[in-house]
């Protein structure tokens, strides 16, 4: 059976799917390859090396399973052959005029955002790798967009403080931006709702921030807070954002608009040239305003909106999302043949489609069709 890797059209995508050594294992495994043209040139893979790696190049290339990075536009969408895989950081209830295309298709539509959070996945954990980037990339631009330097100096032309730093979510993009600006010499706080943080954020070197707010929630994640318990967590981070120099926000909601952590109040609280670098823009944003890919001036500080940060670092960005699809991929087939388990609740979960039918719950109240739930064929026997 054939793998497609297409070019991705997203504006600014540097990003590729599978890499030549992937490729190279997928053609071992007995599957054929084909790559679009020029699909990896903007992350230094170049069509040579995927000939190399036992792959045809082609203009059109389509599959039994086709690999983007990001959603297809509808016009791609359309493309996709019927009855095929599709697999990408399709974000659903964000894509549904997608979802609804391949669906009318049959296709079986596959989304990393949906990946289960638990050990086994860590593996094939997309969001994660593509976090990780995306924390680096944040801490770098603070420095960067900074007019002061970031560690301590002690010179002949006197002493220079190090920067406080404040990063706001500590997930694993939260936990990068905090190790990475700690290298830099900075002096780093850190702030979630969830308890478990505390240790995590400590372990990476920074101070960790308890307003006595916290909205734990399974799988690690956090809940939507309160509207008294966003008041109160506010008033208590006023103090907090005032004393930054830098604040990097990092918290992304898969699916939904990011939650708002810094007010315009907040902003006007901060000294003349501090410095926010919000790491959810394409989300709409943690800070009120926050332009996605734009930098905003408001009363003396600047608001940098990163959109797709992981896009800065395409070699590195689409080598670790290279081997997370080949592992996910290993779930759904082996020896170049489709044979997904569908006892396994990583095939479950990451499936928000097939046969005409759609499985992700929430994607189906969206989309206003009927919730078929994938019931695992063993306990179906049962």
């Amino acid at each position: 059976m054939r793998i497609a890797l297409l070019k991705e059209s997203r504006p600014g995508e540097t990003r590729v799917a599978l890499t030549p050594d992937v490729v190279k294992a997928l053609v071992a495994d007995g599957w054929q390859v084909a790559v679009e043209r020029g699909a990896g040139t903007l992350s230094h893979y170049s069509d040579a090396a995927y000939e190399l790696a036992g792959a045809t190049i082609g203009d059109a290339p389509s599959g039994d399973v086709n690999i983007r990075v990001n959603a297809p536009t509808l016009s791609e969408a359309a493309l996709v052959p019927e009855g095929s895989v599709h697999l990408s950081f399709l974000s659903p209830l964000l894509a549904l005029d997608v979802v609804k295309v391949l669906n009318d298709r049959r296709v079986t539509i596959l989304s990393f955002d949906l990946l289960p959070r638990i050990s086994r996945a860590q593996y094939m954990d997309a969001l994660s790798s593509q976090s990780t980037v995306s924390g680096y990339r944040a801490a770098l631009a603070g420095a960067t967009y900074f007019d002061r330097f970031f560690p301590l100096l002690t010179t002949a032309a006197g002493t220079i403080r190090p920067a406080k730093v404040l990063v706001m979510g500590v997930g694993v993009a939260g936990l990068q931006a905090i190790a990475t600006a700690r290298r830099l010499g900075a002096k780093v706080r850190a702030y979630d709702v969830r308890t478990a943080a505390k240790e995590e954020a400590e372990s990476a070197g920074a101070t960790f921030v308890d307003l006595g707010v916290s909205a734990n929630a399974s799988g690690g994640y956090a809940r939507e807070l309160s509207p008294d318990e966003l008041a109160a967590q506010q008033a208590a981070l006023l103090s907090e954002v005032a004393n930054a120099d830098v604040i990097i926000t990092t918290a992304a909601v898969p699916g939904r608009k990011a939650p708002i952590l810094v007010t315009t109040k907040m902003v006007e609280a901060m000294s003349e040239g501090s410095l926010i670098i919000d790491m959810a823009a394409d989300g709409g944003g943690n800070c009120d305003l926050t332009k996605p890919g734009e930098v905003v001036e408001h009363h003396g500080v600047r608001v940098v909106g990163l959109s797709n940060p992981p896009a800065e670092m395409g070699t590195h960005a689409s080598f670790m999302y290279a081997n997370n699809v080949q592992k996910l991929l290993a779930l759904f087939g082996a020896k170049g043949e489709l044979q997904p388990d569908w006892n396994d609740e990583i095939v479950i979960g990451v499936t928000v489609a097939r046969n005409g039918e759609v499985n992700h719950e929430p994607t189906a109240n969206a989309l206003g069709v009927a919730h078929v739930a994938i019931v695992p064929v063993a306990k179906a026997s049962e």
